[in-house]
């Protein structure tokens, strides 16, 4: 396999990156569109909370890749190259969290909206990550030289872990694992016995979070943070915030996520 894996579609050759980040975000957003139950709000709240949560990925994912390498990111910033560099998963999901949360407190919303984008940022993700995999080395998402079987040569001759196949794997499993807790998050019968809407999406974030501090070991990205990286300090971040919502009594409801 030459890397990256163009899709021809008709007369046009098409980078897997783009196109795959562009199904991901589209098939995702009708996703959450179809699963999503009624709440309530008005059209110009969840317009309101959306473009919170969107300025809120945004501005996370590019803020957070610029610590992967702080100097040459600074070097980059003096020279006004505002836009210089790409943008990070776990930084769009805690940007997003956190602009979410803004706009709900703006709005005065207080309701718990997670537990709807959960397979909707599975599938997305999941996607994605085909495209991050099609793209090889341009896009530095793999990990390093392996002896594994699972070992890809993404075209230097090398054979590294495919980290974006194990992301994907996880994620799989974790939309399995999640299941009946989407399925209480619907039941009115299991909320009252004691489901506490946002549980799942928490949860989501935990086992997400958790699993790229581990995957990051074996990325080839720099760790000049007494040997973590920057996507780990994050997660250490959000796995101490969510790891907090989960431990508290159930008893007391969850005003967010």
């Amino acid at each position: 396999m030459e890397f990256p894996v163009y899709i021809a579609l008709g007369p046009w050759r098409i980078h897997p990156h783009v196109l795959f980040e562009t199904l991901s975000y589209f098939i995702g957003f009708r996703l959450y569109l179809w699963t999503r139950r009624p709440s309530g709000m008005s059209k110009l709240t969840s317009l309101q909370i959306l473009a919170g949560t969107i300025l809120g990925a945004a501005l996370g994912a590019k803020l957070l890749y610029y610590f992967e390498d702080p100097a040459a990111a600074w070097e980059q910033l003096l020279q006004g190259n505002w836009l210089w560099g790409g943008k990070t998963i776990v930084g769009g999901l805690l940007g997003g969290l956190i602009g979410v949360e803004w706009a709900k407190k703006w709005t005065g919303w207080k309701s718990s909206t997670g537990d709807d984008f959960v397979y909707p940022l599975i599938v997305g993700m999941a996607i994605g990550r085909v495209g991050c995999f099609l793209t090889g080395l341009e896009d530095h998402t793999y990990g390093v030289a392996t002896s594994w079987i699972t070992g890809v040569d993404f075209g230097d001759g090398i054979a590294r872990h495919p980290a974006q196949l194990y992301e994907i794997g996880f994620l799989l499993a974790l939309g399995l694992i999640l299941y009946p807790m989407y399925r209480s998050s619907r039941d009115p019968e299991a909320i009252r016995a004691g489901y506490v809407p946002g549980r799942m999406f928490q949860a989501f974030m935990g086992g997400y979070l958790a699993f790229r501090f581990v995957i990051e070991f074996i990325k080839p990205t720099p760790h000049p943070y007494l040997g973590l990286n920057n996507i780990q300090l994050a997660c250490i971040a959000g796995l101490i915030y969510y790891g907090w919502l989960l431990l508290r009594p159930k008893s007391v409801l969850d005003p967010s996520q």
